[in-house]
């Protein structure tokens, strides 16, 4: 178990160090103490996922059926599927590809079989986060009833929404020079009450 609370916390602080922005110095002062709160909870809560969640993923092969043909009128130009494991993980991953001229954006869905590596891959869904400025903006959110995170940056044009299903799957969409709401069409392309579905 010691290895499962180790990567959910390095995979974590990934995240929280990534989502930190500028803040005044009495925030700053407080920040620490928010972030170890919020990875001792990932850690138990990755502890706890791996003795009770399944220990079988889903068919990568399956996962690959669930990928959009398009994304919001982007041709797909590559789709994959790859199932692995190590140290007692198993993970199965399909990802998707398009493209069309400067614009693109990619598709994955992840599952791992509910074990507390997902609280590494999704570790906004044990925390809140809420913030924007004239560059764009992240916040943890839900979707269809389902934790999300998504952010968005206007200067660049690119974003990502995330959605966690089940405590097992994480389906990903990033997209490069479109806007967001291309990003949340390809999203909806993907049938999540299927997915939620598989064992």
């Amino acid at each position: 178990m010691k290895t499962v609370k180790l990567l959910a916390l390095l995979l974590a602080t990934t995240f929280l160090s990534a989502g930190c922005g500028s803040k005044d110095e009495e925030e700053k002062k407080e920040e620490p103490k928010t972030a170890v709160e919020a990875l001792e909870n990932i850690a138990q809560e990755a502890e706890k996922m791996s003795k009770d969640g399944p220990t079988e993923v889903v068919d990568a092969k399956v996962l690959k059926e669930l990928l959009p043909a398009d994304a919001d009128g982007l041709p797909r130009t590559e789709a994959s599927s790859e199932k692995t494991g190590a140290m007692g993980f198993k993970v199965s991953t399909a990802n998707g590809k398009y493209r069309e001229g400067d614009s693109s954006i990619e598709v994955s869905i992840v599952d791992v079989a509910g074990t507390g590596a997902i609280m590494g891959m999704a570790a906004w869904a044990m925390v809140d986060v809420d913030k924007e400025n004239e560059s764009g903006y992240e916040k943890t959110t839900t979707y269809k009833d389902h934790k999300a995170f998504e952010k968005y940056s206007n200067t660049n044009k690119d974003g990502e929404l995330a959605v966690l299903l089940a405590n097992r799957f994480v389906v990903s969409v990033k997209g490069n020079n479109v806007s967001m709401d291309k990003i949340k069409a390809t999203l909806e392309d993907i049938d999540l009450g299927k997915l939620s579905a598989m064992k």
